[in-house]
């Protein structure tokens, strides 16, 4: 839809909307009320799905609201850049408010868009890589402001989080340009997994849901 294929996305999203209809069928027995996102386009796109008739009595809501409602959060274990998505996903409060309950009060907005507007850096990366270059001041900025506050050592890469898988790509193609990389860009989720559960948590996830820890459904 995005990039103007309209007709096509249509015809997923009612292939999808079949799909769901067969998982509400197949798992009825589970009760479904609320169905997690992580990305701001996806939740926007999934609110025409009408999960209501699909899962009555349920709700979108995003990955970073779910968990400050289930009350995790880091409680304030370092220093951020925040760069708040275009399609943002938070549509509880204001997103920075979600942010700092989450990692902390020590985050500091990074305006402007990232560049990687979804299919734009790749449809029109000339347009993207000028709208970057703008970002790139803006990120440069935060960091300064940082390592002058003493929030993060001079030697110690600066860690700028996002909310949404694009930007994620999008921001990691700064890396390589600001201060010798010594820029690190990561998913707010991710940053709170690595914190909370160790730098092992995914191989770790992973091989806990391969030893029986899949429900295997036939739809």
């Amino acid at each position: 839809r995005g990039s103007g294929q309209f007709d096509k996305a249509e015809k997923m999203i009612t292939d999808n909307r079949v799909l769901f209809h067969r998982v509400a069928n197949t798992l009825n027995y589970l009760d479904i009320k609320t169905v997690v996102v992580s990305c701001g386009t996806c939740y926007d796109q999934l609110q025409g799905y009408e999960f209501d008739k699909i899962f009555p009595g349920s709700r979108i809501i995003d990955i970073h609201e779910y968990l400050l409602e289930k009350g995790i959060a880091l409680q304030g274990k370092g220093a951020y850049l925040y760069h708040e998505p275009c399609h943002n996903p938070m549509k509880l409060q204001d997103s920075m408010k979600t942010v700092k309950a989450l990692v902390g009060e020590q985050v500091l907005k990074s305006e402007r868009c990232c560049g990687e507007s979804g299919t734009l850096g790749v449809t029109r990366p000339d347009i993207s890589t000028q709208v970057r270059f703008r970002k790139e001041e803006e990120i440069r900025k935060g960091e300064a402001q940082l390592r002058a506050s003493g929030a993060v050592a001079t030697q110690d890469n600066v860690k700028i989080l996002t909310s949404c898988p694009s930007c994620l790509q999008g921001l990691n193609r700064y890396q390589d340009d600001l201060n010798n990389g010594l820029l690190e860009a990561d998913y707010i989720v991710v940053e709170m997994a690595r914190e909370i559960l160790g730098e092992n948590w995914m191989p770790e996830y992973v091989q806990r849901a391969n030893n029986g820890g899949i429900e295997r459904v036939l739809v």
